[in-house]
């Protein structure tokens, strides 16, 4: 195998199939980029065996192949050249030259052979999505997801293409975030499934915040993405999704608008005085105004006050600031509804589109 290629184009493709990559692996190959040269063009593929990942790009191809090489070590080299053309030369012994101007590495690697095959989804129906709107979705829910393992339904996104819509869930049954985008897919194609948190983190990561297509498809239990010159393949979470809907109020009997900043630099701020034992933040609404007050022990305490157009009676609500801020961080809106009932029921953040966020409220002492 031998190519020749820019700098930039080998670095920026083997960043995207790096990122599932990591340092220790029970098999040796996994810790390896397959590098593969056909055709005038190249392709770096990596997997952790649940998701693979394969980024190609045109190039100068002299002789096709293909091998494995370390791909961090791979990575840190191309950082370091020049900003020139590189030259790729793979013997059959798998040891590949890496060339550019005086720069001169010989890098032994694993054969091809030893790589997991890619898995394929071809033929099947694909939903079709801006990149960046796709993005945009799972990065305002994806943090409400649970880190418990044991719990494996809930330690994904769940999303469903019904109704010309695609609904993103996240749940870790203290707080639930949810968001809705309209799409057009024919009704025979309607899905839901639930997408590892590891899948979710690698997409924020390598999607971009383009309008150009994102292709979703979906077969028996793995998911593909497909966009630029990037395939994602990832196995899903099998496993029946908890009907959240139960978990959103019907109805709720205040609603209060708050500037989205001045609520979330209020939060940041009150924040500074909590330590291991003091995780809820007061709400005090009355009176046109909102308070907001965290008290620790050990550090001592701090109040912020809002104001607002509030003139139901007293209510005094506590939650975690972290939650809050969150979602509160993550959305663009200028405002927010604050929708309550009383300090024992579910509080629900909203905001100018099909978004909510549920939270459940917090023992005040």
């Amino acid at each position: 195998m031998k190519f020749m290629a820019e700098k930039n184009t080998i670095l920026d493709s083997l960043q995207i199939v790096q990122s599932i990559v990591g340092m220790r692996h029970t098999i040796p190959v996994l810790g390896n980029v397959l590098i593969s040269a056909s055709n005038n063009k190249i392709s770096f593929t990596t997997t952790d065996i649940d998701v693979s990942i394969r980024s190609s790009f045109s190039a100068n191809v002299e002789e096709e192949g293909s091998t494995t090489l370390p791909v961090k070590r791979v990575l840190n080299i191309i950082k370091e050249l020049p900003d020139d053309e590189i030259n790729i030369d793979s013997n059959e012994d798998n040891v590949s030259e890496v060339v550019c101007n005086s720069s001169k590495f010989k890098i032994i690697g694993l054969p091809e052979s030893d790589f997991p095959e890619f898995p394929k989804l071809d033929g099947e129906f694909s939903f079709v999505i801006e990149q960046g709107i796709f993005k945009d979705m799972l990065k305002k829910i994806a943090y409400s997801t649970s880190t418990d393992e044991t719990r494996r339904t809930l330690s994904g996104v769940f999303m469903q293409f019904k109704d010309e819509k695609l609904t993103m869930v996240a749940t870790d049954c203290r707080r639930l975030s949810l968001i809705e985008q309209e799409m057009e897919f024919p009704k025979e194609a309607e899905n839901e499934v639930i997408i590892p948190n590891k899948t979710v983190n690698y997409l924020l990561h390598i999607l971009q915040n383009e309008d150009s297509e994102l292709k979703i498809y979906v077969k028996n239990s793995m998911i593909m993405f497909e966009f630029d010159e990037v395939i994602m393949v990832s196995k899903l979470i099998d496993g029946v999704y908890p009907n959240y809907k139960q978990v959103i109020p019907a109805q709720c009997e205040k609603r209060v608008q708050i500037s989205r900043e001045d609520l979330l630099a209020a939060i940041r701020r009150v924040s500074l005085v909590i330590n291991s034992e003091t995780i809820s933040v007061k709400l005090q609404f009355e009176n046109n105004s909102l308070q907001l007050s965290i008290t620790s022990p050990e550090i001592g305490e701090a109040q912020e006050n809002i104001p607002i157009k509030y003139s139901d009676d007293k209510t005094v609500i506590g939650f975690n600031p972290i939650f809050m801020m969150d979602a509160l961080k993550n959305l663009t809106s200028d405002d927010i509804y604050l929708e309550f009932t009383d300090n024992l029921s579910a509080g629900v953040i909203k905001c100018d589109i099909p978004f909510l966020c549920v939270i459940m409220p917090m023992r005040l002492d």
